[in-house]
């Protein structure tokens, strides 16, 4: 049995072509159906779409489908989310007022921007210093705040900034983490869904 670490001849270690698939793929035991699918699996453990893990997520789909760039499969720990066929790179963080778990109070907004070390999945390369390899950000805002009808999959009750790194880097240097109070100094206005992809474009444009 070969370790982890370990190669052999005719055995190919290179990352595995993800191709996406459509849920109705069945679990099998000796070849046989076992009754689930993957759609079953999804069901069961990707249900809670405000929980912040799966909300990421999901907010990271809204924009690359905002970008007409979600018919491909998620990379996993990429140095930056979205990959654009024109080259542009962007960094999608989301946050919410409302929590799946009991809450005793609206949760304060604040965003993720700490400066990595990123991986590019690409190229195998991790950066040799910390920065936000990104040419646009995406603050995904899901603003609802009643518990009884918050639905993220409703677009409406999303709000997005959107922010070219360099206005970020100018801003706040090194800082790991943005108020929204903050991030409406930097960026006042909001879009909604439909005027997100207009908004990246002209985030794109502004010179570095």
């Amino acid at each position: 049995m070969l370790g982890s670490d370990a190669t052999a001849e005719g055995i190919s270690l290179d990352a595995l072509p993800i191709s996406r698939r459509t849920g109705s793929e069945p679990l099998t035991a000796h070849g046989t159906a076992a009754g689930a699918t993957l759609a079953d699996f999804w069901a069961w453990a990707c249900s809670d779409v405000i929980s912040n893990r799966l909300r990421g997520i999901l907010a990271e789909y809204i924009v690359a489908f905002a970008l007409g760039v979600a018919d491909g499969v998620r990379t996993e720990w990429d140095a930056v989310d979205l990959r654009l066929p024109d080259g542009l790179d962007v960094e999608v963080k989301s946050a919410a007022y409302v929590q799946s778990w009991s809450q005793q109070q609206l949760s304060r907004i604040g965003f993720d921007i700490v400066p990595a070390k990123g991986w590019n999945a690409r190229t195998d390369v991790v950066a040799a210093v910390p920065h936000r390899p990104s040419r646009v950000y995406v603050f995904c805002l899901l603003h609802h705040t009643d518990k009884a009808t918050i639905d993220p999959l409703n677009l409406d009750q999303w709000e997005f900034y959107v922010t070219p790194t360099i206005a970020l880097d100018a801003a706040l240097g090194a800082q790991t983490r943005i108020s929204l109070a903050r991030l409406r100094a930097i960026t006042p206005s909001s879009v909604t869904f439909g005027e997100l992809a207009a908004r990246v474009a002209e985030c794109a444009a502004v010179p570095t």
